[in-house]
């Protein structure tokens, strides 16, 4: 496993990282005994940065990822959970509720500390909110020595090109803006490195998106989308290629993007994904699939509050 600076941190973080949000059920049905077994297999295969929230299952991915971190050294993982966000349409980014679901948290992961706290899914708050109370919340908590550092995450890169000027963030997760059908994350550099604020890629399939079953129904993309990234998937079968190994190898080679997360509830899948970012990118198959994306590169969807979605067309309603 290769390791790559999370910003200005210090942290060395593994090019993939593991996302908990699969232990929380969100995706199928989980069987603890698998889950925790797949916790193991990520922190065997050299993976060391673990990415959770309480949203996840309704608290389910962090109780489960607390059982199976208990038999597991506290230096051999960085933990990072959210607070914030509690269900599909509960949001609460008040001081009071940042600091009591941190010490919810540390109960349900087993520690007394966590080395990244991030607001989830902040486009669903106005700025004043976030930049008033959320983010003095953090720095509370940072000084207490609670957590080590800070940040936010949500879908719309003009959030972060709002936020971040104001506030002293150390990490981000952005989702589904560095994978094979959008890249636009790579606009958003600059701004990170100037600010020494270290980068959580997500979703290296698009939430679904690159993969031959299709989109799940629920997805926000395009028809136009879904239907462009199924025939990609199916052009890499034909090749004798999943084109989740190959997006998920895009992604984790870019020098540029210290970690990629990953979410499975399957040791198997953890292992075959920590196996692939080992073995050499097809550049001939990646440009072929590339240019039959190229009709919907860099689409995306509204997610949040119009004041963060301002390179998108806001509808009422949408």
């Amino acid at each position: 496993m290769k390791y790559r600076q999370l910003g200005g941190t210090g942290l060395d973080v593994s090019i993939l990282s593991y996302g908990a949000s699969s232990l929380g059920s969100v995706f199928r049905d989980t069987e603890e005994k698998e889950s925790i077994q797949t916790v193991h297999e990520a922190i065997n295969c050299g993976i060391n940065l673990i990415d959770v929230s309480p949203y996840y299952g309704h608290t389910k991915a962090e109780t489960v990822l607390g059982k199976a971190l208990r038999t597991v050294p506290r230096d051999q993982y960085i933990l990072s959970t959210k607070a914030g966000r509690y269900g599909e349409d509960t949001f609460d980014f008040s001081r009071d509720r940042i600091h009591s679901s941190l010490e919810e948290s540390l109960k349900r992961l087993h520690t007394d500390y966590m080395d990244i706290l991030l607001l989830h899914d902040v486009e669903f708050e106005s700025s004043r909110v976030i930049l008033e109370e959320a983010v003095p919340a953090l720095k509370e908590l940072k000084k207490q020595g609670k957590i080590r550092f800070y940040g936010i995450c949500g879908l719309p890169l003009p959030m972060f090109e709002k936020l971040l000027p104001q506030m002293d963030a150390d990490v981000i997760i952005s989702y589904c803006h560095y994978s094979l059908n959008d890249t636009t994350l790579l606009s958003l550099l600059p701004l990170l490195e100037s600010r020494q604020v270290g980068l959580i890629n997500a979703s290296p399939l698009s939430m679904g998106l690159l993969g031959t079953r299709g989109a799940p129904d629920w997805h926000p993309a395009s028809n136009e989308v879904k239907e462009a990234c199924r025939r990609a998937a199916e052009y890499c079968k034909t090749q004798g290629m999943d084109i989740a190994k190959l997006a998920l190898q895009f992604s984790t080679s870019n020098e540029d993007i210290p970690t990629t997360l990953v979410s499975t509830a399957n040791p198997g899948n953890i292992r075959r994904n920590a196996v692939w970012t080992e073995e050499k990118l097809d550049l001939q198959l990646l440009q072929e699939v590339l240019e039959r994306l190229k009709p919907i590169t860099n689409q995306t969807w509204l997610s949040g509050r119009p004041e963060y979605n301002t390179h998108l067309e806001w509808k009422q309603g949408d």
